[in-house]
């Protein structure tokens, strides 16, 4: 076998198991919900997540809802749904609370880069 192929074969090997890996860390509680394809993503129907967080700044109140969204749905469904750059239909709204506070709310679809 050529060193080429040998390499090619090596990648696809690779890639296989990159994608068998990601699917083993799904929890599978997903698969009771409706899945929609959306581009090369698969999308979660019509179930979405929600995520709340507080900070000195937005960025700050932003950035703690996000991770309040990702944190729960990696718990729920694995690490594949739970990326938030990834999700459907997000949404944010974000109110100031004092002179040094802001609060944010974030709902989105889980989606899995697959």
């Amino acid at each position: 076998m050529s060193k080429s192929v040998g390499r090619a074969c090596a990648l696809a090997v690779a890639v296989a198991l990159g994608a068998a890996g990601a699917q083993s860390q799904e929890t599978g509680i997903a698969e009771i919900h409706q899945w929609v394809k959306v581009g090369r993503k698969t999308c979660m129907l019509d179930h979405f997540h929600d995520g709340s967080g507080i900070g000195a700044t937005r960025k700050q109140a932003e950035k703690a809802a996000i991770t309040a969204w990702t944190e729960f749905t990696v718990w729920e469904y694995g690490t594949p749904w739970g990326r938030y750059t990834v999700a459907e239909n997000r949404k944010m709204d974000c109110s100031r609370q004092s002179a040094s506070s802001w609060s944010c709310a974030v709902q989105a679809r889980p989606c899995r880069p697959y």
